[in-house]
C-alpha cells in the first residue's frame, strides 16, 4: 500500500537560484543534493513534513519552467505567511482571495513557477 506522497518535482532553469530561494526565502531544508546526469538531485523538506519537493527538471519537460504549478502548500494563517514571505522577497500575483472555501494566494519562484498559498 501507498504510505504517502514522497516528493513533488519543481522544475527549474537554475539549481542553485531556485535552492537560494526555496531555503533562504521559504525556510525548507535540504534533505539530499547530488549529482544526477547533467544536473544535481536535490530534494528539500519542510521542517515538520513528511512530503518534500524536488528542484529538478527532466529531460524534455524544460517547457513547464515558468508555468502554474499544480501543487498547494498550506499554512495556518495566510495573512502572516504572505506577509512574512513578502518581506522575504517573494513575488505574489495580486492579493489573498477569500473564498467560501477558504482563502489562498498565488506566489512565484525565480523561474516564474506559480504555486498556491493556501489558509486550512
Amino acid at each position: 500500500m501507498m504510505k504517502r506522497l514522497k516528493f513533488a518535482g519543481i522544475p527549474t532553469a537554475d539549481q542553485d537560484r531556485a535552492l537560494a530561494f526555496w531555503t533562504t526565502q521559504l525556510g525548507f531544508r535540504v534533505s539530499t543534493d547530488q549529482p544526477f546526469g547533467e544536473q544535481r538531485w536535490i530534494e528539500l523538506r519542510i521542517p515538520g513534513a513528511e512530503t518534500g519537493v524536488v528542484l529538478f527538471t527532466p529531460e524534455g519537460h524544460e517547457q513547464r519552467i515558468g508555468q502554474f504549478q499544480n501543487l498547494s502548500f498550506q499554512c495556518d494563517d495566510i495573512e502572516k505567511t504572505v506577509e512574512e514571505m513578502r518581506a522575504k522577497g517573494v513575488d505574489f500575483d495580486g492579493e489573498i482571495q477569500r473564498e467560501s472555501w477558504g482563502s489562498s494566494a498565488i506566489f512565484k519562484d525565480p523561474d516564474g513557477n506559480s504555486f498556491v498559498l493556501s489558509e486550512g
